[in-house]
């Protein structure tokens, strides 16, 4: 077993992935860590429903955290981590993207209490942004719901998974293609409405641009990790022993 592992770990095949999941994770980090410089230095940081203004920059932040760095990273586990035991993986899958999901409600409400709670109120679900992003979250949720009765919970049949499963990474990873859309679309938003002199590129407007491209490349990343062929994630035997056991 021990010598398996290390094969695996050693196949020249998985060197330049190890190599770009590390840069993929560098870039995840590097971009939350840029968005809470955002906020703080150039949108006064964060508050209650008491400022409904300073509210609001919950929702970056927690989308940003929640629905790209770890709705990415659910969607690599598989193949960030290929000498764990399917099992584990599955629960770990489903908890990082729970983990994600309440970090999205959360953002959500900041932004509603923003509008709702401004002085005048500010109209909602009016922007592309905000109708992609709602789309996103739905399809994020549907998915969610859909792999956990097809997945996790005991009694569905091994031909119904397999049917299932092309589906499940599509729209998985469509749903994460346009959350970086909808974020990207957000960023120019409120760079439009909260920086004046946007088109002059001063460092608030230079932070934001940097953010957008970091976006880009940490969603083109997640995508590529996951569709090449030749990073797929290779069975277990402790794989095959829980395949048998369950369809005993």
């Amino acid at each position: 077993m021990l010598r398996s592992l290390y094969k695996t770990n050693m196949d020249p095949s998985l060197i330049n992935f190890k190599v770009l999941y590390v840069v993929t994770q560098l870039c995840g980090l590097t971009m939350i860590v840029l968005v809470g410089t955002w906020i703080g230095e150039h949108f006064g940081g964060l508050a209650g429903t008491d400022n409904p203004k300073q509210e609001f920059n919950w929702h970056p932040l927690f989308m940003t955290i929640g629905f790209i760095f770890l709705y990415g990273n659910s969607i690599l586990i598989y193949r960030g981590f290929r000498t764990t035991n399917k099992k584990t993986l599955k629960l770990t899958h489903a908890s990082i993207h729970m983990a994600a999901f309440i970090l999205t409600v959360i953002a959500l409400k900041t932004v509603f209490d923003s509008h709702n709670l401004a002085n005048p109120p500010i109209p909602n679900m009016y922007s592309l942004h905000s109708w992609l992003g709602l789309s996103a979250v739905l399809i994020f949720c549907l998915q969610y719901v859909a792999g956990f009765m097809a997945f996790l919970v005991p009694g569905m049949k091994e031909n119904y998974k397999i049917a299932l499963m092309p589906l499940h990474i599509y729209f998985g990873l469509f749903g994460f293609v346009l959350a970086i859309a909808s974020a990207l679309m957000g960023l120019t938003e409120k760079a439009v409405f909260a920086i004046p002199n946007y088109s002059e590129l001063p460092s608030s407007g230079v932070l934001t641009n940097i953010i957008g491209v970091l976006y880009v490349i940490f969603g083109c990343l997640v995508v590529y990790l996951a569709t090449e062929p030749s990073y797929k994630r290779k069975p277990l035997p402790e794989d095959t022993a829980l395949l048998s056991t369950s369809n005993q």
